[in-house]
C-alpha cells in the first residue's frame, strides 16, 4: 500500500472518519490529565512562583505554532511537485489552527513575561521572529481567501509557505543563532541538563502530547470539511452549466 493512496481524497474520507474518534479520546484524555496536573498538582517555582505554570500552555503552543507551519511547508512541497489536492486543502486547513496556536504562545509569553522580565514585550530576536511568523499565517489565510481558482491559491500560497519558514526556523532556533535577547533557553532538550525539573518535565510533556494530538485532530476535522465545499462548490457549478 502506497502513502499516496491516502491523498485521494475518498480514500482520506474513509481514513480519517475511522481516525477521529481515537484522535478525539485521546487529545481530550491528555489535555485533560496535562493541564489538571500541572496547574494543580505542581509546586510553585522558587525563582518565578506560581507564574512557571504558564509553560503548560506556553510551550506546547509555541511549539505547535513552529511545527503547524513545518506541516504546512510538507503539504505545499507535495502540492507543487505531485498536484495532490488533499495536500493543498490540508495546509489550508492547517493555517488557522497554527495562527491561534501563535496567538496562543504570544499571549501566554506576554503574561509570563511581564512578572520576570518587567515588560510585556521585548524586541527579543525569538519573539520578533515569532511575530512575523505571526503575520505570516494572517498572510497566508488572506492570499488563500483573496483567490478565487483554487488551484491558483495553491500554488500562490506554497510559495508563501517557503518563503514564511525561513522564520519558522528563526523562531524556533533564535536562541542558538543570537546569545543575546531575553527569552530563555529550550524548556525541553536532549541534554538532560536543560531540561526543567522533573515535576514539571513530566506533566509538560503529557500537555505536548495532548496539544500535537488536537492539532491533528482539528487538521483532519478542517480538511474533511474542505474537501465537502470543494465538492459542493463543484455541484453547484455543474448545475449552473446544466
Amino acid at each position: 500500500m502506497s502513502i499516496w493512496e491516502y491523498a485521494n481524497p475518498k480514500k482520506f474520507m474513509q481514513t480519517s472518519a475511522w481516525v477521529l474518534p481515537w484522535a478525539v479520546g485521546l487529545t481530550v484524555a491528555c489535555l485533560v490529565v496535562g493541564l489538571v496536573w500541572g496547574f494543580f498538582f505542581t509546586p510553585d517555582d522558587y525563582k518565578q512562583g506560581s507564574t512557571v505554570k504558564i509553560i503548560y500552555l506556553h510551550v506546547p503552543s509555541a511549539m505547535m505554532a513552529i511545527n503547524a507551519w513545518v506541516m504546512m511547508l510538507v503539504a505545499s512541497l507535495i502540492w507543487i511537485v505531485r498536484r495532490h489536492h488533499v495536500s493543498a486543502l490540508a495546509a489550508k486547513a492547517a493555517a488557522p489552527i497554527g495562527l491561534t496556536f501563535t496567538l496562543v504562545a504570544l499571549v501566554t509569553g506576554a503574561l509570563w513575561g511581564q512578572p520576570m522580565w518587567g515588560t510585556w514585550w521585548a524586541w527579543d530576536p525569538r519573539l520578533t521572529s515569532f511575530l512575523i511568523l505571526c503575520l505570516f499565517y494572517l498572510g497566508y489565510i488572506a492570499l488563500w481567501e483573496a483567490i478565487e481558482n483554487p488551484d491558483t491559491a495553491a500554488d500562490l500560497t506554497s510559495i508563501l509557505c517557503l518563503v514564511g519558514s525561513v522564520f519558522a526556523l528563526l523562531s524556533r532556533y533564535a536562541v542558538n543563532f543570537w546569545n543575546q535577547g531575553l527569552h530563555q533557553g529550550a524548556s525541553l532538550s536532549l541534554d538532560r541538563e536543560e531540561n526543567v525539573s522533573n515535576v514539571f518535565w513530566v506533566p509538560l510533556l503529557v500537555c505536548i502530547a495532548g496539544f500535537v494530538l488536537l492539532f491533528v485532530t482539528l487538521v483532519l476535522m478542517r480538511t474533511r470539511t474542505e474537501i465537502r465545499a470543494r465538492r459542493l462548490k463543484a455541484l453547484l457549478a455543474r448545475e449552473r452549466v446544466a
